[in-house]
Formats: structure tokens, sequence, C-alpha cells
């Protein structure tokens, strides 16, 4: 039987029996009867402060804090267990963490109407912003005080994900692939920030940790039926349920399918999630199957021009993304002692990822591709064609070229340069699999109560990974028309003089030990010391298949990593009563990340590679280290009101970038001095009869602290633009206090919830960004001329609306709707620069502005946009059938 130990000052664990199983969500401030986690509440941060003060004339707070729900609509606040590691089943008070950690479960995901996880974080969590780069809903770049979780390869990645302890960072670069993960399986996710090291390697910026539902936690039965703007139709399906045997059970099941809104956008998404478990005396197994089998289509970025001229166009295509990932998870919890409990997992894990994109190829935007010349035309008239121009073909008459394509690729002479158009595929294979385990005591030490956490892993996996390109030409709908002509070194001629070969056959394996531990030590009820520590060893071993060893240009190498990452934290509680709370905490933590196969395969100055995905030999690069400070104040006033207010600065040390080299247009990979990311973040929360209000605000200040010189042929502050020769390939140069792209300055978030009638609820929000730099304007001085350089080099800020309600027909039959973007904002998420091959009537052209052999031939530079979707609704009907949880 549970044991409960009040005390006067803040949470305290009684050391008593408990059930590691199960988080209790008490009504009397007390603490559970143990620190396990299950599916913690929802903890937000943020304001502006214009919110502040609008908070303070309505005596209320805004930003949906910890709570417990009483009744139909009773809410009060309650102690809240958040985990501290990747394992589930162990964790701490959040008034012992020098951190502020975000939670949310469940039926806060559903309320708010998101489509995916990714969704749910843009719009609820605070210092949270994402970059719509793909194109597609389930492909998008999540970032977090500056730092990235992304699909994309080669995008650096510095958050770590985890689902019920099973990393979900994968092998080959890192990437994240949010559309594996079923949203209407996570039971909680905890956002942990800092460079937090006992989330192991990426935790740069911060981790996030998802709970999958279980049979006891969510039995009944649920069904839910969606249509919506652009063909959206989706079925969602949970079933879960336990026995007085200790099994339990639960099954998850999504389908989804849409048209896209912009052209030839579809995605089909199909997910399965099942876990079967048991529970006996002081144990708990869990099995968790998961597979999902998804085709996603992200047509990424437009053209200004062409954007204005039509948001739903694209600028090439196709753009398809097949993922079909099956993973296998045994999680293990028991109960030693009162004061013992181990806990771990061990996994299996099998992705399958297919690519293929049609790209310009901007070689041929320097190049005369509309004539055929004599011998062109020989090659063609010989191969059957009919109907090629004798003479006088160019831009003004010929808007999509394709005739000198077809004709160079006849005579393996140079379609690398005459074809305008890329097919690039890619095909990777990944096996991870790994398991690790933790020791927790709870206890006292010299007088003091104190909770030790000693832990180990191990994780490994195996990769290959192929690219290749086609040679084409481009189709006036955009698509690409491919000839026999590829980058195999051979039928694709020669590109600057030398063979075209952009081929990729690589294998790999890696592996990665690492120990771990954790103490807090508790001086009284107001003072908690934390100290923890993680040791990680890493091997990553690759095997060019095109290339012998011995062979300048093999991607072959094995490279070893290693090292120790500390944290250090304090929390005091100086007041706590029933009225109000005063938390303050401080902390210091350092994590780091080993550098990807992508960074490692094109790290080579003396074989700078064109861009970062060809990939060339691989020079050593350093991990990538992070050292995060910040400190920060919490509580409660008058019962139900909460607030917080915190500062952090994080810094990278040997940050890999890819910057230019001597030969134009090239560049490699290299480990670059310094960057900063800091910032201050404010949050208020409360409740006003059947409103709930919330808000999250952040400053963040995102800058390069050391000098280099990166490629910059879109800028129009190149050198080479600025010694005269404007539209030719050039560098920039990067200084000290240089803002990093994609990152916005400011976000606001506003949510609201309110129950209209105990049938009825409303809900809705706003989610607002200031403008980010491009990509490409490193060195923020790149200003449009009008001409040759197009676009202003940044995306503008934007603020966008979102409402959603919810109606009981009966208990178990419910109404949904959901409004996105309601007043249909027209806003971007993200900008690069880049060379255009459009004019402004979106016809191709290739030597826009003449030149010459000698002098060159400038091309048109311009920015280009990740366009927001418009405004966009579904309705749904849900079923229901809920049973009362297991004890």
């Amino acid at each position: 039987m549970r044991t409960i130990q009040k005390q006067a000052g803040p949470a305290r664990i009684a050391h008593a029996p408990c059930r590691p199983d199960r988080l209790e969500t008490r009504m009397d401030n007390a603490p559970p009867a143990c620190p396990i986690v299950k599916s913690g509440p929802f903890d937000l941060s943020a304001w502006t402060h214009a919110a502040l003060a609008l908070s303070a004339a309505l005596g209320t707070s805004l930003s949906l804090p910890v709570y417990a729900q009483q009744g139909a609509a009773q809410l009060v606040p309650s102690v809240v267990i958040v985990g501290i590691t990747p394992l589930p089943g162990i964790g701490q008070p959040l008034n012992e963490i020098a951190a502020p950690v975000q939670v949310a479960k469940s039926r806060d995901i559903a309320r708010s109407g998101a489509l995916e996880l990714s969704d749910f974080m843009n719009r609820h969590l605070g210092s949270v912003h994402v970059n719509e780069v793909q194109g597609n809903p389930f492909q998008m770049d999540v970032s977090y005080r500056g730092y990235t979780a992304s699909p994309l390869l080669g995008t650096p990645q510095g958050l770590s994900v985890y689902l019920d302890g099973m990393r979900m960072n994968q092998a080959f670069g890192d990437v994240v692939s949010w559309d594996l993960i079923p949203r209407n399986a996570i039971a909680s996710i905890t956002l942990m920030p800092g460079s937090n090291p006992l989330f192991g390697m990426n935790t740069l910026g911060g981790a996030l940790s998802i709970q999958t539902k279980d049979g006891k936690t969510d039995p009944g039965t649920v069904l839910q039926t969606t249509l919506g703007s652009n063909a959206r139709r989706a079925l969602e399906m949970e079933h879960g349920g336990a026995n007085e045997l200790g099994l339990n059970w639960y099954l998850s099941a999504n389908l989804f399918k849409e048209r896209g809104w912009r052209d030839d956008s579809p995605s089909e998404v199909r997910q399965f999630l099942t876990k079967l478990g048991w529970h006996g005396g002081a144990t708990d197994l869990k099995l968790t199957l998961s597979h999902a089998d998804n085709q996603l289509t992200g047509n990424g970025l437009q053209e200004q021009s062409l954007l204005a001229r039509d948001r739903t166009s694209v600028y090439t295509k196709p753009d398809i993304t097949q993922n079909r990932s099956s993973l296998l998870n045994l999680a293990l919890s028991h109960t030693i002692s009162e004061s013992l409990q181990l806990s771990g997992n061990a996994y299996y894990r099998d992705i399958q990822t297919a690519t293929v994109n049609g790209d310009i190829n901007e070689a041929a935007l320097d190049q005369a591709v509309y004539q055929p010349n004599a011998t062109d035309q020989a090659a063609l008239a010989a191969a059957g064609y009919r109907g090629y121009p004798a003479s006088g073909a160019n831009a003004s008459n010929t808007r999509f070229p394709y005739w000198r394509c077809i004709a160079q690729a006849l005579q393996n002479a140079e379609p690398a340069e005459q074809c305008n158009g890329l097919i690039n595929r890619t095909q990777s294979a990944q096996k991870n699999y790994g398991l690790s385990g933790q020791l927790s005591w709870f206890g006292t030490w010299a007088g003091k109560r104190n909770q030790l956490v000693l832990g180990a892993g191990y994780d490994a996996s195996r990769i290959s990974f192929a690219q290749s390109s086609q040679l084409g030409y481009l189709n006036p709908d955009r698509s690409m028309t491919g000839v026999n002509a590829f980058g195999d070194g051979i039928t694709g001629g020669s590109l600057d003089g030398e063979p075209y070969d952009t081929r990729v056959n690589l294998t790999g394996r890696s592996h990665s030990w690492s120990v771990f531990a954790s103490d807090t030590l508790s001086f009284g009820e107001r003072l908690h010391l934390s100290l923890s520590g993680r040791y990680n060893k890493s091997v990553i071993s690759n095997r060019d298949q095109l290339h012998a060893a011995d062979d300048v240009a093999t991607l072959s190498s094995e490279q070893r990593f290693a090292r120790f990452n500390p944290a250090i934290g304090v929390t005091y509680t100086p007041i706590q009563n029933a009225d109000q709370t005063l938390n303050l905490y401080a902390g210091y933590n350092q994590s780091s990340r080993t550098p990807t196969a992508i960074e490692l395969g094109c790290a080579n100055p003396a074989q700078p590679c064109k861009l970062p995905n060809a990939m060339a030999g691989d020079p050593p690069l350093n991990q990538v280290i992070t050292r995060t400070i910040e400190a920060g104040m919490r509580g409660t006033v008058a019962g139900n009101l909460q607030w917080n207010a915190g500062i952090f600065r994080a810094v990278n040390q040997d940050d890999i970038l890819f910057v230019a080299d001597n030969q134009a247009g090239f560049g490699y990979f290299k480990n670059f001095g310094q960057t900063r990311r800091q910032g201050l973040e404010l949050g208020l929360s409360g409740k006003l009869g059947q409103l709930s209000l919330g808000a999250h605000y952040t400053w963040l200040e995102a800058t390069y602290q050391s000098s280099e010189i990166v490629n910059g042929s879109g800028n129009s502050s190149n050198d080479a633009a600025l010694a005269g020769a404007a539209g030719m390939e050039g560098r920039i140069t990067i200084q000290p206090g240089d803002r990093i792209p994609f990152i916005p300055r400011n976000m606001l978030k506003l949510f609201a919830d309110y129950a209209v009638t105990p049938a009825l609820a409303l809900h809705g929000g706003v989610v607002a960004m200031s403008g980010a730099l491009a990509r490409g304007n490193e060195n923020n001085g790149h200003q449009p001329d009008g001409g040759i350089y197009l676009g202003q080099g940044h995306s503008a800020g934007y603020a966008i609306a979102n409402l959603g309600a919810s109606y009981h027909v009966t208990s178990q039959w419910q109404f949904i709707a959901q409004i996105n973007n309601l007043f249909d904002t027209r806003y971007n998420s993200a900008a690069q620069l880049g060379a255009n091959g459009f004019d402004a009537s979106g016809n191709f052209v290739a030597r826009p502005f003449g030149g010459s052999s000698a002098g060159g031939y400038p091309n048109r530079q311009s920015t280009f946009y990740a366009p927001g979707a418009p405004r966009l609704f579904w309705i749904g009907m849900r079923y229901a059938l809920e049973k009362p949880a297991k004890a």
C-alpha cells in the first residue's frame, strides 16, 4: 500500500513502496508516492511585455501550467514529476530541476488541433519554431533555442529525440523523421532545455522525450475520422485494455491522405503502433512494435516573383520522400526495494528511405542551351529525331529548351552543361539497435535526502547510402524529363573539364557506448543540488564501394570520438505556502555531437564539394561541444497564478560550417570557431472561470562569434559583386556578431480554451514570429539591386491565428472542427538566396544578362521562400468508449 509523507515545504518523496508504472495525480499538493513519469501535464512558458501588462490588468496569468483536473472543469495546481534521463520511469519534482522544463500530455495535443507532433510544438511550446523548408507538414525543421531537429539530410542537428527511451535520431545524419511518430499514440512529451549530458549526444540545445500510451493508463476504444481542405481525409483508431492477470494491451493505427495545398503535393501516411505489457508484483514489462510506411511530397522553396504570382506554385518537381520504418522496443522496470529501482530497454529499428528530386541544373545557367549546332543536328537526325530548329533558337522564342540536351546525351559530349534539368535519387537503409539501463536509489546521505541514478547504454548501427543523378530537361509544368545521361563519370560527359560523377555508394557501421550518473542532494526542503555527467565513446567506420582505400577520393575511414560532459544545477525555494511559491534555479551543462557522415564526406580542403551532399574524401573533424548556462525563477501567486522568467546562453565550440574554397562555387565542411545562442524566456498562466489562458515569449539572439569565408553567390555583398562582377560566383566573409540565418529574434505564442457549455468547448491560439535572415546571407550584408540581386535576403515577421471547437453530442460521440490560419495570412517561414533559372513570367532563362567567354555569364540571383499554408479547415467525428484506468 502506498504511503505519502506530507511536508510543509516543497514536494518530498517518501521512501515507501511505489508503483513504477504510474504517475498518481494528487489534489492536495502532496507529491506522488514515487518519482515516476508516465504522462506529465502541460508546463508552458512565455509572454511579451505587453502580454505581461495585460495579464496584470486582468489579475490572471497566461501560460497553461501543470494542472490536475477535478470533476468536469475545476483545475488546481498539482505536483509534477519529470524524467531526468531518456528512460521512462524515473523522475524528479520540477522544483528540483535547474531548468525550465516543458511538459505536455495527450489531451493537450489532441485539444490543440495540431496535425502531428512538430505542429503541436510550434503552437504551444516556448522557444520552439518551425521552418517549412521541405514544404510538407510532416517534414518540418523544428528549432528550439536556435538548435534544430530536421528530417533533411545535411542539416546540422542539435536536438536529441527519444521515444520510450529509444533514440529517434537516425544513425545516418542524425536526422529526425517526424512522420514516423504517431501523434495519437503519444501519452506525454517532455522538452528538456540546455545541453543536458544525461540525454546523450546531439543534446546541444535540448532533448525531447516522448512516452507512448499503454492499456493500463489509456483503456477503451477511440475512433476518429476527419475530412478537410485539399481532399484531406484521415482515419485514426486506438484501443487499450487490461485484465486481472496483469496483462495490458494498446493498439494505435492511422491512415492519412491529402492532395496538398501546393501543385502536385500529395502525401500519404500510414502508421501503426502496438504495445503489450505485463505487471506482476514489483515488475513491469512492455513490448512495443511500431511500423510506418509513408510517401511524402514536399516541393520546397519557391522564388519570390513566382511565389507572388501564384502561392501554390512550385519551383521544380517532383520532390518525393518514401519512408518505411519498423521498430521493436522492450522496456523493463523493477522495484528491487523501497529505495532501489532498476529500469532499462533494448531496441531494434529498421529504416528504409528513398528520395526522388527534380532540380534545375545550375551548371546550365551560363551555357548556350538553345540552338543545336551542326554536330548536334547530325546526331539528332541520325537518331531519327525531327522538328529541331535549324537556326535562330534563343531565349525569346524557346521558353523551355531541350534539343541541345538530347543531342549532347546522344553524343556523350557535355550533357552535364547543356541539360537544364536534374533528377537526383537517393536510397538509404539503416539498422539501429541498442540497449540501456539505469539503477535509481532513493535514500539519505550524510543525513540529507539523496537521489542517485547510475546507468549505461550501448547503441550500434549499420547503414548503406547510394546517390545518383540523371540529366534531363525542364518542362513547362516544372517537371523533368530524363535523358540517357547520368552522373556516372561517363555518360554525363564533363563539367568544368572534369568527368561528371555524382555517385555515392557508401556502407558504414557505428557503435557508441556510454556511462552516466546523476545525484541530487537535498539540503532541507528548500535547497537542492544536482551533479551529473556522461561519458560517450563512439566509433564511426565508413566503407566506400566505388573507390579503393588508397584512392584519394575514397570515403573509407574510421573515426573515433570520446568525451566526458558534466552538468551542475541548484534550486532554492525561499517561499512555499498555500498562496504563494517562489523557486530559483541556476545551472551549467555541457554536451557534444560527433560529425555526421555528410560532414565527414565533404571535409577535405584538397577535394572541395560543389554541394554539401556531393561527398569527397574525409579527413577528421572534431566534435561540436556546447556549453550552456541558465538561471531563472518560477512560482505561483494566489494559488493558481503561475509565472516564470529565465535567461540562457549556449556557446558552440568547434561548430561545423560549410566554408568556401578558392575554387568558385566549391567548399567543404570544417570546424568553425564559435557560435552563440542566448535569450530571455517569460511566461504566465492562469484561469478565469471556464477560460484558461496561456502564453510564451522568447527573445533569442543567435550569432557567429568567429570569422570565416563562406559561399555567397546569391548575396549582393559577395567579393565578386564588390569587384564589379555582379551575378558571378563569389564569397562572403562572416564577422563576429553576425546573426545566424533561419532563427527569429522574437517568438510569441498565445492560446486559450473556453468551456462555453459542458458540451461545447472552443480553443484557439496565435503564433507570432519576427523575421529571420535568409540562408546565404550569413554576413547580414545582402541588399537587393532590382536587377541581378532580387529579394530582401530575409523572411518577414508574421502572426497566424488558429481556431478549433469540439461538441459532445453524447458522452461517446464528439464533433470536432479546426481552422488553421484563420485570417488567411500570407507568410513565409524561411528564406534562402540562390540562382534563379526563370524570368518574371516563369520561363526558363540561361545567360539572362549576356556576357562573354572571357568575362563570364552572370546569373540572376534571387530570394527563395518557404511559403506557409493558407487557410485550411477540417471537420471530424470522434467516438470514445473509455474505461477506468487500472490501478
